[in-house]
């Protein structure tokens, strides 16, 4: 990006921050318990992502949860269980880098769970949503999508540059090769799990900067608070949208 387009980029953003800022005030004020779910093809730029989003809010308040490999003990219990002790508790923002939804993704595509597991996932996770939902937990939840083409450049990024190595897995070296599985896994996951309480919103993620942009848009627009300046809170719909199964048969999501 040329350094007027990043400066453009840097003032953009600078602004919704400010509105994010108004946004926890609103939650910490009422009190409210939001969840942010964060899930993606690997590359995606889930990390970047969530950056700016939480830079500049309270660290008391915010919490960004990334679950590592189960321990036995968990692989054990009830697949939800570790992850409820990580909910928000009132005037908390929580964003879920990594969720239960790997077992309706790398999970299922990768073996590390059974078919009738992943089933039985699909089948619990809306009821388990819902009564979240129902004890005073606002969910929102998203789904970075990028082109085959797109994956392929960033992976070979990360191999290639020092500072970005840290980020490789074992799971990125089969990325390609289970392309067309990780799609059909990515269409059932959202078919049978977006609904009207607790809808996918579709994030095209390509463009990193129009991302990180009309990630924080869609949040602002979604999050009640009377003092944000709605004009910031419309996103581009082109880059974000509520998943539908008409998207599918458009091709908006990559294949």
């Amino acid at each position: 990006m040329e350094s007027n387009g990043r400066a453009h980029y840097e003032r953009k953003l600078r602004a919704l921050q400010i509105e994010l800022v108004k946004v926890q005030r609103h939650v910490i004020k009422h009190g409210h318990k939001v969840l942010i779910i964060f899930e993606r093809r690997d590359a995606a730029g889930k990390d970047g992502t969530i950056k700016p989003i939480v830079e500049h809010l309270s660290p008391r308040e915010t919490r960004v949860v990334a679950l590592g490999k189960p321990s036995d003990r968990e692989t054990s219990s009830w697949y939800f269980q570790r992850y409820v002790r990580h909910l928000p508790a009132a005037q908390e923002l929580v964003l879920f880098n990594r969720s239960w939804y790997n077992r309706a993704g790398v999970e299922r595509v990768m073996g590390f769970c059974t078919e009738r597991q992943a089933e039985s996932f699909l089948e619990d996770v809306v009821a388990f949503e819902n009564m979240l939902i129902g004890s005073g937990i606002q969910i929102l939840k998203y789904y970075l999508d990028i082109s085959k083409k797109e994956q392929k450049q960033r992976l070979r990024d990360r191999r290639h540059d020092p500072l970005k190595q840290w980020k490789t897995s074992p799971i990125d070296k089969v990325a390609l090769k289970y392309w067309n599985a990780y799609s059909e896994a990515r269409d059932t996951m959202l078919a049978r799990t977006s609904t009207p309480q607790s809808p996918w919103l579709v994030v095209r993620a390509d463009d990193k900067h129009a991302v990180h942009l009309n990630v924080i848009r869609d949040f602002l627009a979604r999050l009640d608070c009377p003092k944000t300046d709605k004009h910031q809170a419309k996103p581009d719909t082109n880059v974000v949208f509520p998943y539908d199964d008409a998207h599918v048969r458009a091709g908006l999501l990559a294949k």
